[in-house]
């Protein structure tokens, strides 16, 4: 009588493989894979609905109705963005935005450029670090925090700046008090604290191109300012257009620096897009007004952003 058990040595022996050690199918795995990246990314996307999808999409209907909080919510249709149409505040605070963005852009990428040039090619490793440090550490800090401080170092009567000035035989300047001065300050600051970002992306993007291509350069004749215009601004622009798109966003998104350091004076000097956001919805109680406003300032955030990558088509070249 011949014996019908399977031996598991034997098995192992011919190559029959063992049940024990018989890997689970790629078909059976991939369900409880999925469901694990589901559990792990559930929080960040319940976080992003409750606090960023929902209230955009609140705020993107609320443009359409009247509210103060209070009462219930009336729908007035296109009656908020006729109001602001019609509010001259509305269109000083986007005039200031945009003038703002220009200056404020321009010397921003101007200075990071400029400075990351001169630390790349003529520091040392360790001056290097130390500089990306130290230009970054602004960043980090709250702006409010520096805009109050900004705002005693720029004070007319016993501010740092003017007694400086003082020192070379020069009358005060008043800072704070005259449109001119106001909105040269908040430039100043804003500029000093958030051109940091732009210069490390330029730190960056200067560390990539290869060093044959400024020697190929050389060898043809080019040195100095021509090196710079023909080899690295063209191989810089994929950064460039980097710095300059979310430079501009932010730029366009202003509200501590004015808030904090000039209320939005003198007059209406200084009072940014954000800043009339706020005030219609936390001092006026008119959200639907604010939502409108806010509507039209991430419009013009998305045609400006279009625009510059419209443009980076003839402009940014890729290697």
């Amino acid at each position: 009588m011949s014996d019908t058990t399977t031996d598991p040595v034997g098995s192992r022996a011919t190559g029959a493989p063992d049940a024990r050690t018989r890997r689970i199918p790629a078909s059976r795995s991939k369900p409880k894979k999925n469901l694990f990246a589901g559990v792990l990314l559930a929080p960040t996307l319940i976080g992003m609905g409750i606090f960023t999808i929902v209230p955009i999409i609140g705020s993107l209907v609320l443009a359409f109705f009247r509210w103060d909080i209070i009462s219930r919510p009336e729908f007035v249709g296109l009656a908020n963005f006729a109001d602001i149409a019609l509010d001259p505040t509305v269109r000083v605070s986007f005039l200031n935005t945009i003038v703002f963005v220009v200056i404020a852009v321009t010397l921003q990428l101007g200075i990071a450029l400029v400075l990351a040039s001169m630390i790349q090619e003529r520091l040392p490793d360790w001056l290097r670090v130390f500089f990306r440090s130290t230009f970054f550490f602004p960043l980090v800090l709250s702006a409010a925090s520096v805009s109050i401080f900004m705002g005693y170092l720029f004070n007319e009567q016993f501010g740092v700046v003017n007694w400086l000035i003082g020192l070379v035989g020069l009358a005060p300047v008043p800072w704070l008090t005259t449109p001119a001065g106001a909105a040269a300050v908040v430039i100043i600051v804003y500029v000093w604290q958030n051109f940091g970002f732009s210069f490390l992306l330029f730190v960056g993007g200067l560390g990539n191109i290869p060093k044959e291509v400024y020697e190929a350069a050389e060898l043809d004749g080019a040195s100095g300012f021509k090196k710079f215009i023909n080899v690295t601004m063209p191989l810089l622009s994929p950064t460039t257009l980097v710095a300059s798109v979310m430079a501009v966003i932010t730029a366009l998104q202003v509200f501590d620096q004015p808030y904090v350091l000039t209320r939005g004076g003198p007059g209406d000097s200084t009072r940014s897009a954000v800043m009339v956001v706020f005030e219609s919805a936390f001092e006026q109680l008119e959200f639907g007004r604010a939502s409108a406003i806010g509507l039209v300032l991430m419009l013009l955030i998305m045609a400006v952003t279009y625009v510059q990558f419209q443009l980076s088509r003839r402009f940014v070249f890729y290697q």
